[in-house]
């Protein structure tokens, strides 16, 4: 058994070894770029995904809202996770519709929309994304095997290739959305731009 072992064990390696990637890396940069910038201008972010890749949605929105490694002020952010809304949706409207109502919900112009999804075949993210265009957020894509059909049609994307099953997909993006996250946290909370943001959220509750 330890042989198996060893032999996931470097699977799973080989996957976040996926990170040191020139497009992973721009991918990082740039997400946390988008992010940081979505959040000083008052911005949220929604998060959405299927099975595991929902447990990783609420995850990525909990380090934001909580806290990450360090305190700081919640950062706004959704993962679209609620069970009535998703029930009634995907009742009246059928499954396909789950997560476009939630960016219909929740979403406005400025926001930023995340997929994650390691087939990029999830025809209610591909809908969530269509829907977050005409609403005019930002779109970003955690994908996986050949990308699928969102391949091409988010803002920014990062497709992790070369793995047949979608657990050691989601553990690079996992991983990712974990570096991601403290890139945003170095952005936003260094101390001139610390204050700033105090400002920009004081302002914003005198409106």
């Amino acid at each position: 058994m330890k042989e198996q072992i060893l032999e996931e064990v470097d699977s799973a390696i080989k996957a976040v070894e996926k990170l040191r990637e020139e497009k992973a890396l721009s991918f990082i940069e740039t997400a946390a770029e988008l992010i940081a910038q979505c959040f000083l201008q008052k911005g949220k972010i929604i998060i959405a995904g299927n099975g595991g890749s929902l447990c990783d949605a609420m995850h990525f929105a909990e380090e934001l809202t909580g806290q990450f490694r360090k305190k700081r002020m919640a950062l706004p952010a959704i993962a679209l996770t609620d069970p009535g809304l998703i029930s009634c949706t995907a009742n009246d409207f059928g499954y396909n519709q789950v997560f476009k109502r939630g960016v219909e919900a929740y979403g406005s112009t400025g926001d930023i929309f995340i997929a994650l999804t390691t087939s990029g075949n999830s025809e209610n993210l591909i809908e969530a994304v269509k829907m977050s265009k005409e609403l005019k957020l930002t779109t970003i894509a955690f994908l996986g095997k050949t990308g699928g059909q969102m391949r091409g049609m988010c803002d920014l994307e990062w497709i992790v290739e070369g793995f047949a099953t979608s657990d050691r997909i989601q553990e690079a993006h996992m991983t990712a959305i974990h570096i991601l996250i403290e890139m945003v946290e170095r952005k936003l909370f260094g101390l001139e731009k610390l204050e700033k943001l105090k400002s920009i959220h004081e302002s914003s509750r005198t409106v």
